[in-house]
C-alpha cells in the first residue's frame, strides 16, 4: 500500500540537548507549518539513523539519540504523524535486527528503508545483514520496505533494480539538486515492470551553507560531473536572497514532478531542512507544495 505521504525529515539531537530540545523542536514544527499554511498537512516524520561517518564531516558528529528514544519523545507532540526512519543493517545479525524492526514498527514506523555501511567501508563490510538481504529476509515483517536511490551514482539503474527485485516497494531519493532523476526514472520505467513508490527528497539549502559545507558534503561524489553541477546549483541556492531561493527551488520542484508524473510511480514527497526547520524553510516548502501535491 503506498504511503502517499508528505514527509519531514528530523534528526535526532545531540544527547546532550536533552529531551526539553526534542519537545521544542516537535512544537515549533507545528507552528511553522501553520504560519506557513500547510497546517495537518505533514504525515510522516522521516528519521534517519545516525552512524559515524568519515573525519571531514563539515560539523561534528556527538553522540546522538537513537531513532526510539527520539521518537518516543516527540510522537506525544505530533499525534497526527506517523514515523519513516532508515536503519542501519550491516552491524546487526539477523534475530537482532528482527527485534529492533519489531519494536520500530509497534512504536509506529509506517516505513523502513535499509541502509548499508558508511563511505568509509566498502559494501559488504559488517559482521551484519547486508540492506538488500535485508528487503527479502523481513518481506512478510516490514509491509513498507524502502531502499535508498542516488540516481546520479553510476551504475545505479542495475543497484536499484537488484534492490527491487530483493522486495524493497518504495525508494527514498538522495536530496534532489537537478531533475537527473527524471531520466533515471523515465529510462528505469522503459526496462522494468516495477513501480516502488518514490520519496522525491527536496532539502532547504540556507546561507549558512555558504560557510559550512554540510549539503555540499553530503551530496558529493568526486569525479562526478552530475554530481559536481548539483554542488553547483547549491552554492548559487546558499548565495541567493530568500525570495530567488523560493524560486529556484519551485523551478526544480516543477521539472521533478512534471517528469515523473506519468510514468505509473506512486510518488510521496520528503521534505529536509538540513541545519534545523525554520521559517524560511517552510515557507518555501509551502510554495512546492501549492504547486503539486499527493494529497491533494
Amino acid at each position: 500500500m503506498a504511503l502517499n505521504t508528505i514527509a519531514l525529515e528530523l534528526v535526532p539531537p545531540n544527547v546532550d540537548r536533552g529531551a526539553a530540545y526534542a519537545v521544542d523542536e516537535a512544537h515549533k514544527v507545528l507552528q511553522l507549518a501553520a504560519d506557513a499554511g500547510i497546517e495537518g498537512r505533514i504525515k510522516h516524520v522521516m528519521i534517519p539513523g545516525m552512524i559515524e561517518e568519515d573525519d571531514d564531516r563539515p560539523i561534528e558528529m556527538k553522540p546522538k539519540l537513537d531513532v526510539l528514544d527520539y521518537w518516543s519523545i516527540i510522537r506525544p507532540e505530533l499525534p497526527d504523524m506517523n514515523g519513516l526512519c532508515t536503519q542501519v543493517t550491516s552491524f546487526l545479525d539477523q534475530s537482532a535486527l528482527e527485534r529492533r524492526l519489531g519494536e520500530l514498527l509497534a512504536a509506529g514506523f509506517d516505513g523502513i528503508a535499509f541502509v548499508g555501511v558508511p563511505r568509509t567501508m566498502t559494501d559488504g563490510e559488517g559482521a551484519g545483514v547486508a540492506p538488500t538481504d535485508a528487503l527479502t529476509i523481513f518481506d512478510g515483517l516490514v509491509p513498507n520496505r524502502g531502499a535508498i536511490l542516488i540516481p546520479t551514482r553510476d551504475g545505479e539503474r542495475g543497484r536499484f533494480t537488484f534492490k527491487c527485485n530483493q522486495g524493497a516497494n518504495y525508494a527514498l531519493t538522495q536530496l534532489l539538486y537537478s531533475d537527473a532523476i527524471v531520466g533515471f526514472l523515465t529510462d528505469f520505467a522503459a526496462t522494468t515492470d516495477h513501480r516502488p513508490e518514490i520519496l522525491l527528497s527536496f532539502g532547504f539549502v540556507p546561507k549558512m551553507e555558504t560557510e559550512v559545507g554540510l549539503v555540499n558534503w553530503l551530496i558529493q561524489d568526486p569525479g562526478n560531473a552530475a554530481v559536481a553541477a548539483e554542488q553547483a546549483f547549491v552554492r548559487e541556492l546558499a548565495a541567493s536572497d530568500p525570495a530567488a531561493k523560493r524560486k529556484h527551488m519551485l523551478d526544480l520542484y516543477k521539472r521533478v514532478v512534471d517528469g515523473v508524473g506519468g510514468l505509473g510511480f506512486p510518488l510521496s514527497i520528503h521534505f529536509e531542512a538540513t541545519y534545523g526547520v525554520s521559517r524560511p524553510a517552510f515557507e518555501t516548502f509551502a510554495e512546492m507544495l501549492d504547486y503539486w501535491s499527493p494529497d491533494r
